[in-house]
C-alpha cells in the first residue's frame, strides 16, 4: 500500500505543479480575478495533501495499520472532491459546486486525524 499512496502523492505532485503553471499562464487572462484565486486554492490545496500521501506512504513503513491506510484513502478523496470541485468551479462558474467542497475538507481533516491516531496507537 505504501507504494500505491507514493505512487498517487508523486502523481498528484506533479499534476499540482501543471495545473499551477496553467493556471499561471493560461487561465490568469480567461478567468476573473475571483475564479483564479478560488482555482489556485485547489493547487494549493492538491499539493498539501499530495504532499500529506508521501508522508503516508512512509508512515505505512513504520506503522502498518488500517489507521495509516485510511489516511491515504481519505487524502486521496479529499484531493478528489475539494481540489477537484474547485478545478471545475473556476472553469465553469457553477457555484453549486462550492456546496460539496467542504466534503473534501472533511476528508482532509479525517487524513491528518488518523495520521495521529496512528502515530499515538504506536
Amino acid at each position: 500500500m505504501n507504494v500505491l499512496f507514493f505512487a498517487l502523492g508523486s502523481g498528484f505532485s506533479l499534476l499540482s505543479v501543471l495545473f499551477g503553471a496553467f493556471g499561471a499562464h493560461t487561465l490568469k487572462k480567461q478567468l476573473t480575478p475571483e475564479m483564479l484565486d478560488i482555482f489556485e486554492v485547489a493547487v494549493r490545496y492538491q499539493m498539501y495533501h499530495s504532499i500529506g500521501l508521501i508522508v503516508v506512504a512512509w508512515a505505512i513503513s513504520q506503522w502498518q495499520n488500517s489507521l495509516t491506510n485510511a489516511a491515504g484513502w481519505c487524502f486521496v478523496a479529499g484531493i478528489l472532491i475539494f481540489s477537484g470541485s474547485l478545478y471545475i468551479l473556476s472553469l465553469t462558474e457553477i457555484r453549486w459546486l462550492g456546496a460539496i467542497t467542504p466534503i473534501g475538507g472533511l476528508a482532509f481533516i479525517a487524513g491528518w486525524g488518523c495520521l495521529v491516531a496512528a502515530a499515538f496507537r504506536q
